[in-house]
């Protein structure tokens, strides 16, 4: 309980230093605020990502169902703050842009990434057997992820983005103030602690839904 109290205050905190600590991109203006919100889902959609990759080769390996819930839990946390990362964005490009989807290369990557993983999670819900769901999903898993760092990292950068330079310059490296960086990072580290433990949260329900059947 102690944990999620400070949890939560880390968080809270983050965002008031976002708001009221950190100064504003003088070409966002607001929207700079947008930022603690985007930046943050992004890098943590990869991580989640990563995380659902790396159980899956371990299930592969060891066969423990325990790694299969780990794969599946990260996958729809790491779909969720994909769409967060996407919604956020949006908003972020209606303010810049008049538009709230433009097809940018960013955009369509991260809507392509939410596709393969939409997808993950359609085949497991589709497949019969405890033991041949993990087994596909777990192949899938592996698979998928190679599509992570493409899409997010290269992909975009490989085409003319409209994303902001004044927060991303053109070789791919933040070009903004300090503080902002601080305060995006503390944020980061507030919804990664969120992440793992909403992600314990799954593991435990599947656990108990296992048992049930079995019992």
């Amino acid at each position: 309980m102690l944990l999620r109290m400070l949890l939560f205050a880390w968080i809270a905190a983050s965002l008031i230093a976002g708001f009221l600590w950190a100064p504003l991109v003088p070409v966002l203006g607001d929207t700079t605020r947008v930022f603690y919100f985007h930046f943050p889902a992004a890098l943590l959609t990869c991580v989640a990502f990563g995380w659902s990759m790396l159980h899956s080769v371990l299930y592969l390996a060891r066969r423990d169902l325990g790694h299969d819930a780990q794969a599946a839990g990260a996958a729809e946390l790491g779909l969720l703050f994909c769409v967060v990362a996407t919604l956020s964005g949006s908003l972020w490009a209606k303010a810049m842009w008049g538009s709230y989807w433009n097809w940018d290369p960013r955009e369509t990557s991260i809507f392509f990434l939410m596709l393969i993983y939409g997808a993950y999670l359609a085949l497991r819900s589709a497949l019969d057997g405890e033991a041949r769901r993990a087994r596909l999903a777990a192949i899938y898993s592996c698979v998928a992820f190679v599509a992570v760092p493409f899409l997010i990292f290269v992909v975009p950068r490989l085409y003319f983005s409209l994303h902001p330079e004044p927060v991303l310059n053109a070789r791919g490296k933040p070009d903004i103030d300090p503080r902002i960086l601080l305060a995006a990072a503390a944020m980061f580290v507030g919804e990664t602690g969120l992440f793992a433990w909403m992600l314990a949260l799954r593991v435990r329900v599947a656990r108990l839904a296992r048992a049930r059947e079995v019992a």
